[in-house]
């Protein structure tokens, strides 16, 4: 992989169910090679445009496929199973391979039914929902698959929650600052990270039990919390997020200050790799490689006094970028224009290249049926797939 930056080149054509507002981007020309070599997706989520934004690699450059979604915000990416947080849903995906044959077929015109386009590149993953669990607007940010669960920061109600079969949500655990469950975003807890199956320690934006508290000193009253035992890791952080354990070492992004680096856990010192042009939020792992959400951050009454707000905006910008997490060199981004303006999480989708969710697509989602393998063997051949 080089490590060298290329000049930035157009995206090809968006696409997706909305093509008013075309995601205009520009890439660094070994992007698509590097999702090529990983053989990875990058999925990207951005509530501001309600969008769920895929980055595939297709015949050299970058493709920018995209779904809507109401608020999309937090994710729990695998293989086979994505699940999607929205302003008052979670959203599983299955993986349904058999339907790849389908999307690259083209399908006919009919009088209820416009024509489908066959693919211009052969999918090798495609996701159906399965599960739409109602939770209310609890403003969900970062999300994990803990065995066959789905475990979210719940950040209206500042605990971690699951889903539930009876109830909106399962509080599982809050900080100890928190006395009541409460509606009141009162320390923004944000995101987490997981070791060894379990969830770790978490970020806030503060140590209040107040509604709206966090905002008082949201410049540096950030903190990193063991979930375990309740003590505080980390504190004096600059809007903290996306705590992530990897190859042994646990990176944060210190996004008040556009800021990617390491949490020492013995001593709660953190130690910059790169500061990047914006607001950092969002970041997943593979092989030597970080991915990295920028927003633009354009809203003053949030960030206000935060010190990456205070950069002009033209030096403020939104996309991913690729740090090599053994050199911190910049090794490669995509970076969004227009309609996009910030990114919430950024997740690798491992093993496909490819990938097609369908979230709208009636006729399809209609006529696609997975069944278990005792009652497949009844179904006549020439229907099984």
């Amino acid at each position: 992989m080089e490590n060298s930056l290329n000049d930035p080149i157009p995206t090809d054509v968006p696409s997706g169910s909305d093509t008013s507002n075309a995601l205009r981007s520009v890439h660094t020309s070994n992007l698509p090679e590097i999702l090529s070599q990983l053989g990875i997706t990058l999925l990207v989520t951005t509530y501001q445009a309600g969008k769920l934004v895929m980055l595939r690699p297709e015949n050299g450059v970058l493709n920018t496929h995209f779904r809507l979604f109401d608020k999309p915000m937090g994710m729990a990416v695998q293989p086979n199973r994505i699940a999607i947080g929205t302003a008052m849903q979670v959203w599983q995906f299955h993986n349904i391979p058999a339907v790849c044959t389908r999307l690259d077929t083209a399908r006919e015109a009919t009088d209820e039914l416009p024509a489908r386009e066959a693919s211009p590149h052969p999918h090798d993953a495609c996701f159906l929902p399965r599960v739409a669990h109602w939770t209310g607007d609890i403003d969900i940010h970062e999300m994990v698959w803990i065995d066959d669960d789905v475990v979210f920061i719940n950040t209206r109600f500042s605990c971690l929650a699951r889903r539930s079969g009876k109830f909106n949500f399962e509080p599982v655990w809050r900080p100890s600052f928190i006395t009541n469950y409460i509606p009141g975003d009162c320390c923004h807890l944000n995101g987490m990270a997981v070791r060894d199956g379990k969830v770790d320690c978490v970020t806030a934006l503060g140590q209040t039990d107040q509604p709206g508290g966090w905002r008082a000193n949201k410049k540096d009253g950030g903190v990193l919390i063991d979930v375990a035992s309740q003590e505080i890791i980390a504190s004096g952080l600059s809007m903290p997020h996306s705590p992530r354990w990897y190859n042994g070492k646990l990176y944060l992004l210190h996004s008040g200050t556009g800021g990617f680096g390491v949490i020492d856990p013995a001593t709660g010192k953190y130690e910059s790799i790169i500061e990047l042009p914006g607001f950092t939020r969002g970041l997943s792992f593979c092989g030597p490689l970080a991915f990295i959400g920028l927003s633009q951050v354009r809203e003053t009454a949030v960030f206000g006094g935060v010190p990456i707000a205070e950069r002009e905006l033209k030096e403020r910008t939104c996309g991913v970028w690729v740090i090599n997490i053994e050199t911190g060199q910049i090794v490669a981004f995509v970076k969004f224009e227009d309609v996009v303006q910030e990114i919430f999480a950024v997740e690798v989708l491992q093993g496909s290249t490819y990938p097609e969710l369908v979230n709208e697509d009636r006729e399809l989602l209609g006529a696609s049926y997975e069944l278990p393998d005792s009652a497949l063997a009844d179904v006549p051949p020439e229907l099984r797939r």
